[in-house]
């Protein structure tokens, strides 16, 4: 039996690869169960199955969730909570592990108002049938909200003195860390033109962004069919009627 077992969808990144990330990045023993053949109990239905079992605790509303040592931990932020001291991916102390909950919660916040620009008025309905109303939303995201969040997190990490500014919480890499360099991956798929034009104002994040590949397992993972591109089905979907315009 695998230490974890993940529990998320297994044709997109989507908030899953957080989870993935740090799974990937410690070198945990972990099975990604929807993307396991049915005939070996992995698979969409066996990740619907245990989702609605009634014997359960506390039922997941939705993927990702995460099954270790008896119990079934729903949410990234809360799964991270719980695997960052183990994975060694988190200080120990009750103060750290607060902030580094802080900060994936914030990206949380984030992450929702990106998928809501291209999903701005359901998820139900498909990106064509709100097409006009992304339109409106992309350039508000793009103008107020991006350059807010981003300057948030550049200015995280120019606080983070102790770690001569490298990384979000304390002084080595955290699940926070990998977090954040998958956001920027997202945003830098989904919106390549406005991301071009903040990159002069968040010369830290991009250093963290461009230094976390380089750890051994990280990019082992990043190398492998392991690793699901960004596509059109995720949370971050590049669509370029949402993008700024190109200079003329």
């Amino acid at each position: 039996m695998a230490t974890y077992e993940l529990y998320y969808w297994p044709t997109i990144p989507g908030r899953g690869e957080f989870v993935r990330l740090a799974l990937e990045d410690a070198g945990a023993d972990y099975l990604d169960i929807a993307r396991l053949p049915e005939d070996e109990g992995g698979g969409v239905k066996a990740l619907m199955k245990m989702m609605r079992d009634e014997g359960n605790e506390l039922q997941p509303l939705a993927p990702p969730f995460l099954k270790s040592e008896g119990q079934l931990i729903a949410q990234t932020a809360n799964i991270l909570h719980y695997l960052g001291p183990r994975l060694g991916l988190c200080p120990g102390d009750d103060s750290s592990q607060r902030r580094a909950h802080q900060l994936q919660l914030t990206i949380a916040d984030f992450i929702t108002e990106i998928h809501d620009v291209h999903h701005p008025i359901a998820v139900s309905l498909y990106y064509e049938d709100q097409r006009a109303e992304a339109r409106r939303r992309a350039p508000l995201f793009i103008s107020e909200r991006l350059p807010k969040y981003l300057a948030y997190f550049e200015r995280v990490l120019e606080r983070n003195a102790a770690a001569d500014r490298a990384h979000l919480i304390g002084t080595a890499t955290s699940y926070v860390d990998l977090s954040m360099f998958h956001l920027l991956a997202g945003l830098d798929y989904a919106f390549p033109r406005a991301m071009a034009q903040q990159a002069s104002r968040i010369p830290l994040l991009r250093a963290l962004h461009q230094r976390l590949p380089a750890r051994p397992r990280l990019a082992a993972y990043l190398a492998s069919p392991r690793r699901i591109p960004f596509n059109l089905h995720g949370i971050f979907r590049h669509y370029p009627e949402l993008d700024v315009s190109e200079p003329s």
